[in-house]
């Protein structure tokens, strides 16, 4: 079984979170500029925010020069394994689909 996908899926099914992650996989971003692209409270994107990071999703950096300030990035690992994991079930379920349209084709003849 693929347990070690739970946590990334688990964290995508909110449609906010997988906005964010949209966001971080252009480049880092700090919390309040997170918070601006939403119409939702910034303690609300915190609660995002932390579900991203329990899950693997996200890490969070704190800027040297401001100790309260903090940068969000993706994390690339959890976000490989999900993808390579969709495309063996996508190379797996094209082969079922070719292989029946062959059984079809070779049907109909």
């Amino acid at each position: 079984m693929v347990n070690y996908l739970d946590p990334a899926f688990a964290a995508l099914t909110d449609p906010t979170r997988r906005a964010i992650v949209r966001l971080l996989s252009e480049g880092p971003r700090r919390a309040g500029e997170l918070h601006a692209q939403f119409d939702v409270s910034k303690p609300a994107i915190s609660r995002h925010l932390r579900i991203l990071r329990e899950n693997g999703l996200v890490e969070e950096r704190r800027i040297a020069d401001d100790g309260r300030a903090r940068m969000y990035v993706l994390r690339a690992e959890p976000l490989q394994q999900a993808s390579g994991w969709l495309d063996e079930v996508s190379r797996a379920w094209q082969a079922q689909l070719d292989a029946f349209k062959e059984y079809v084709e070779g049907g109909s003849r």
